[in-house]
């Protein structure tokens, strides 16, 4: 576990930004590939799993977004 997933989880609502998302993503070997041809959503991705998210560029995050991302962690781990 990491502090910055801990912090997710126990905040959701908090001010993440798309930096927070890139961090805890590379921590975890997690892909965490930005938007291309105009799309405004990073995609999450690894390769244990099949489901992939995707999370909107803009801030701030919806809490909605960062509890998926923290269940798609632990469901890799």
């Amino acid at each position: 576990m990491s502090k910055r997933l801990d912090a997710m989880r126990a905040n959701p609502s908090g001010d993440w930004r798309i930096a927070d998302v890139e961090a805890l993503c590379r921590e975890h070997g997690v892909l965490c590939e930005p938007a291309r041809g105009g799309s405004s959503h990073y995609k999450i991705a690894h390769a244990a799993l099949r489901r992939k998210l995707s999370i909107p560029f803009a801030r701030p995050i919806k809490p909605v977004y960062i509890r998926d991302l923290v269940r798609f962690d632990e469901l890799h781990q």
